[in-house]
C-alpha cells in the first residue's frame, strides 16, 4: 500500500487535483468506482498504486433517496463518464464498483448494477456507500457518517470492523429545500447559493443540521463513545461540523473534499 493510500487526506487531495488531466504515467490494472449519487454522478478511477487517474461528476438527478427513478438518465450519465475516462487515459474500461445506500431494498440495490451494466460495464461489483466510505477513511474505532442527497448512513466500527449499520431519510435535498424555502428561490438555485453564500446561508441551516443530527444520535445508540467522521457533500460548509458536535456533544471529525470520500471508496472497494 502506498503512503498515499495510507493518508486519506492526501489521498482526497490527489483526487482533487486529478480535474480532467490524468497523470502522464498510469500504472494498470485500473479499478473504477461509479458513485451514482442523487444530484451528481461520480466516476473515479484509480491506478494499482491507489492514485486517482481519473474523476468527474455529471448532474444526474436520477436517483432519489438512494433509488433509481430515472433509469434511462442514469445509463446515460454513466455512460457519458465511462467514454470520457476510456477516451482519456486510451483504455477500455470494462469492470466497476458501485454503491447503494444502507437499508434500502434489495431489488433497488440491485438497480445501480443494472445501471452500471446497459452502460457498458461487463463486470459490476456492489458495495454500500458507508462501507465504501470506510475504504478511504481506515476508521478503526469510530462512526463513519455519510450523508448524501437523500438520505444519512451511518456505520459503526471498532477494532476496524463494521459492527452496526443503518440509514434514515434525510440529507442534502432537504437541506437544500429549507433554504429554497427560506430565500424564496427556485430549489435548483439552493445549492449553489449556499456555495457561494455560505455565511448567509449558515444560520438558515442550523435546524436541518440539527435534525441530521439526530438522526446519528438515533442510529449511534450504544456506540456514544465514538467519535463521527463525516463523508459526502451535503454537509461540506464550514460549521456543519461543530454544530453536530455541540448537539451531539461528542468529537466530530471532518474532511476536505467530503464529496470524493464515498467515489473514491467505492473504486478502492473493487481491490
Amino acid at each position: 500500500m502506498t503512503a498515499l493510500a495510507c493518508d486519506p487526506r492526501e489521498l482526497l487531495a490527489a483526487a482533487a487535483r486529478i480535474g480532467a488531466e490524468p497523470p502522464d504515467a498510469v500504472v494498470g490494472p485500473l479499478r473504477v468506482g461509479v458513485d451514482l449519487g442523487t444530484a451528481s454522478c461520480v466516476l473515479v478511477v484509480l491506478d494499482a498504486e491507489d492514485r486517482p487517474v481519473w474523476v468527474e461528476a455529471h448532474p444526474s438527478g436520477a436517483l432519489r433517496d438512494g433509488v433509481v427513478v430515472d433509469f434511462a438518465r442514469a445509463v446515460e450519465t454513466v455512460g457519458r463518464l465511462k467514454a470520457a475516462a476510456e477516451r482519456a487515459l486510451d483504455v477500455e474500461l470494462t469492470a466497476a464498483t458501485t454503491a447503494y445506500p444502507p437499508c434500502i431494498p434489495v431489488k433497488d440495490a440491485r438497480a445501480c448494477t443494472y445501471v452500471c451494466e446497459s452502460a457498458g460495464f461487463a463486470d459490476v461489483v456492489l458495495v454500500d456507500e458507508v462501507s465504501a466510505a470506510q475504504r478511504t477513511l481506515g476508521v478503526r474505532d469510530g462512526v463513519v457518517v455519510d450523508v448524501g442527497g437523500g438520505s444519512t448512513g451511518v456505520g459503526v466500527f471498532r477494532d476496524g470492523e463494521l459492527v452496526q449499520l443503518d440509514d434514515r431519510a434525510g440529507g442534502g435535498h432537504h437541506l437544500d429545500l429549507m433554504l429554497a424555502g427560506a430565500l424564496g428561490i427556485p430549489l435548483e438555485e439552493a445549492e449553489p447559493y449556499k456555495r457561494a453564500h455560505p455565511r448567509e446561508a449558515f444560520p438558515i441551516l442550523v435546524p436541518g443540521l440539527q435534525r441530521v443530527a439526530e438522526n446519528v444520535r438515533a442510529l449511534t445508540r450504544g456506540a456514544e463513545d465514538l467519535p463521527l467522521h463525516l463523508a459526502g457533500g451535503a454537509l461540506m460548509i464550514a460549521g456543519a461540523g461543530d454544530v453536530l458536535a455541540r448537539y451531539l456533544e461528542r468529537p466530530v471529525v471532518t474532511y476536505p473534499h467530503a464529496l470524493l470520500i464515498t467515489p473514491v471508496g467505492i473504486a478502492r472497494a473493487a481491490s
